[in-house]
This record gives C-alpha cells, structure tokens and sequence, in this order.
C-alpha cells in the first residue's frame, strides 16, 4: 500500500473515531499526524510543525478574545439594538443586512476570514437575541463572504485570474465573480427558508411593538403601563440607563412570564450592560472599527490586531474583563489547528498533488472536470482554498487547451465556486469561526450540524456547479 493511500485512510480513521468516541478530534489530528508524518512519510518533527497554522491560531484567539470582551461590556448587545432599529424592528431583514455586508467587504478586497471574523459575532449576538436560528445566520455570514469573494479587486478574484492569465487560459472575471455570487445567494435563500425565514418574515421586534403600542396609547391619552399590560417598570439608582431616549430609559422590564427564553436572554442582556459604562463601550466600538480599517486597509494581520485592542481595552477595565480568556473556544480551536496540521502533513508528503494529478490523467475532460471540482472541494474544506485553486487550475491546463468539449471560462467558474463555497466547513477559517462565535446553543450539537451541512455541500455542490457551468 502507498503512503498516500495509508494517509488517506488514517484521516478517514480519525473521523470515525472522533464520532464514536467523545474525544476531540484536533487531539486525534496532531497524533496522527505525528506517527503519519514520522512513520509513514519519514517525516522530522520540524516539518510537521511547520503545517501547524499559526495565523489560523492567532485569528481564532484573538477574534474570540475581542468580542468576549465587547460581550461582556454590554457592546454586542448594543449594536444588535441598534441593528433593530435601523430595520424599524423587521427582524428577517437582519440575515440580509449581514450577508450584505460580508459580500461588500470581500468585493473590496478583504479576505474572507476578515470579513467573517468582523460580521460573525454581531450577527450570531442578533440570533440568540431576537430567536434567529443560529445555523442559518452564520452560514449566510458565510456565504455572503463568498458571494463578493470573486469581484476583480478581491483576494480571490485577483489571485484567481493572475493564476488563469498564467495558464494561458481564456479568461472572463465577470463570469467567475456573477457565478459565485449566483450560487452563494441562490443557496442563502434556500437556508432562509429552511431554517425559520418564512416566519421571521411576520416577525418583529418585541422592543419595537411594544414602543408603536406605548405610543399609541401616549396620543390616546393613555400611559406606558396601560399600553403594555403586564409590564412593571422600575428605575434602579446603581444601574446605568441602557435603552431608551436623551434623558435616559427603562432600566428593567419584568414581564408575567418572567422565565420566558427572551426574557431570560434580556436579563442577561441588563446585566451585560450594567457591567460596561457607555464611554467604555463606545471605545469598544471604535476598537471594532480600528480592527476593520487596520485589517482592511492597511493589511496588518487580523490576529495580532485583534489581541492588540483586546488588551488595550482590558488595561481599562481589568476586573470586568477578566472572564474573556475563559470564553475563548479553545476546545474548537483545538479541533480545528489539529486537523490544519494534519492536512499539512499531507501537503508535505504529496498526497493532495498525487490526487489532483490521478484525476487530471483520466481520458475524459468532462469527468475530469468533476473530478478536480470534487477534489478542489474536499481539499479546500480543510486548507487554503486559495491554494486549492492555485495548484488545481493549471492541473486542468492540458485537456482545457485542447478541443476537448470544456469551456475554460465554465471551468474556472465551476472550480472558483466549488472550491469556497465548502468554507462552510468547521474545520476551514469561516466555518471555525461561526462556530467559536456561537452563542446560546450546545457547541457539540452545532458543530455536528456545521459538519453535516459542510458534508452535504462538498458532496452536492461540485456535481452542481460542474453541471451549470461546464456541462451546460
């Protein structure tokens, strides 16, 4: 048996291990891909650590790092009612506003991780507020990344086309940047619906309705407290005013069903925002807004970024912040840095070279293109997909120069799409970092449902894309 082949069997080992047994996977990975890498491929340790993804580390640290902080200051929770605000209390138009955004970002030229990083928590902050399926908020996140991810100044559009250029290939950066917004979006609304959007088209917010309601009843003469029945408003002299007008707002609600879910969530909302003054938070918001400008703009790493203005804002208040290193999801990360390494192990050893080129060498182009898209997919659910795209393309040169039946331009846009749109993945930056940033649900449970929907869109998207764009 190769060693390619007893790698690839070892990776396949490690999943059912990881799913029988309640052992983190990232320990399984590092394991592996130490007895794989010294065993198999002859491996020192030297070049085994050198596949450990120290960037993908940082990012995941400081990213959670950061927004713990602006959580437990009260910060998250004032952007989401801000966020409510904007869209006068139409909830369903939230998901669409961060999916947006991600795509903007992505289009003028962020990478993807950076956009997902900054959108990720402040929309899964939404979700678990206002009782948006959490699933479904941070796979739009995602693929809104994805959508914008293709425009000709993007990261991936210009590494993509400078690639194709290269090749000698025909080249079209409208067809690849339509099709991956094409795909992404079609696919979004799927998600929408499938996980709650048609009843969050008749949804809106509780604050919203309950301030349309008082001011009615204010014009009709009435009060506060007869427009909403059931409502005990207090004033409390050691909590700051957290919502509300010029001269300051409602301090607590108690409603009748005190121990409903949203009112357990608004509790937890007060007293977040009761730890954290508001000139406190509104630094925190500026830190936000250095983190996109710095990452941005000026291309400065988003990890160190992020640690940075995290302790610059703990310096400030150390005693609130102390809780924020224990919230960093260290458990994920542990589970994602392990497989990375592992996946550079086989990097080192050849395999993904010696998979993408059995494919190439088969004698039909059009199998061959289903092949690649296929192999670019799985790949890139657990490394760069960059790199995917950079070593997979010019593997498709030689049956694309011929006159073999396959479009060139069809082709590009088939792999772009299939390549990164399985960012979806936990186990690929996006993915690991909707995941850190969940909020309010079992870690375990999403992670399996993360993993089967990364699963799914690996296995159906390839055949997908190969079809509309190569075949058709």
């Amino acid at each position: 048996m190769s060693t390619h082949l007893i790698s690839i069997y070892a990776l396949v080992a490690m999943f059912v291990v990881a799913t029988v047994l309640p052992i983190n996977m990232g320990v399984i990975a590092f394991v592996g891909a130490f007895l794989v890498g010294i065993l198999v491929a002859a491996l020192n340790t030297k070049t085994i650590l050198a596949g450990f993804p120290a960037d993908l580390f940082l990012t995941l640290v400081g990213i959670t790092y950061l927004f713990a902080i602006a959580q437990n200051n009260g910060t998250i929770d004032w952007l989401v009612k801000l966020a409510v605000k904007a869209v006068g209390g139409r909830i369903a138009a939230i998901p669409w506003i961060m999916f947006g955004a991600a795509a903007l970002l992505t289009a003028v030229g962020a990478v993807s991780p950076a956009a997902v990083a900054i959108i990720a928590p402040i929309a899964l902050g939404f979700a678990v507020k206002h009782g948006i399926n959490p699933l479904m908020m941070g796979l739009l996140v995602i693929h809104g990344a994805q959508a914008g991810g293709f425009s000709p100044i993007s990261i991936y559009g210009g590494i993509t086309n400078k690639i194709v250029q290269k090749a000698g290939l025909p080249l079209s950066e409208m067809a690849t940047m339509m099709a991956s917004l094409g795909v992404n979006f079609a696919v979004s609304v799927l998600l929408f619906f499938a996980f709650g959007g048609a009843k969050l088209l008749r949804k809106r917010s509780p604050a919203t309705s309950s301030m349309r309601a008082a001011s009615s009843a204010a014009l009709a003469g009435g009060s506060i407290t007869a427009a909403m029945p059931g409502v005990v408003l207090a004033r409390s002299e050691n909590r700051p005013q957290i919502a509300g007008g010029a001269e300051g707002a409602l301090s607590s609600e108690k409603m009748t069903s005190e121990h409903s879910p949203e009112s357990i969530l608004d509790s937890e909302s007060a007293d977040r925002a009761s730890q954290g003054s508001k000139p406190y938070q509104l630094v925190t918001i500026a830190g936000l807004i250095a983190l996109a400008v710095l990452t941005l703009i000026f291309k400065l790493d988003i990890g160190f970024v992020s640690i940075t203005i995290g302790l610059l804002l703990t310096c400030m208040a150390p005693e609130l912040q102390k809780r924020a290193l224990s919230q960093v999801s260290w458990p994920e990360i542990m589970l994602i840095v392990g497989v990375c390494t592992y996946v550079g192990v086989l990097e080192k050893m050849g395999t993904i070279d010696f998979v993408g080129q059995s494919v190439a060498g088969l004698t039909s182009p059009l199998v061959a293109a289903l092949l690649l898209c296929f192999v670019g997919a799985v790949v890139s659910a657990f490394a760069s997909s960059t790199a995917v795209l950079g070593s997979l393309i010019p593997l498709a040169v030689p049956f694309l120069q011929q006159d073999s039946g396959v479009s060139a331009i069809g082709f590009i846009a088939a792999m772009a799409v299939a390549s990164t749109i399985v960012d979806v993945s936990p186990f690929s930056t996006n993915g690991a970092l909707v995941l850190a940033n969940a909020q309010g649900v079992d870690r375990d449970a999403f992670f399996r449902k993360l993993l089967a929907y990364g699963a799914l869109v690996t296995v159906v998207a390839p055949i997908v894309v190969w079809f509309l764009f190569v075949v058709l």
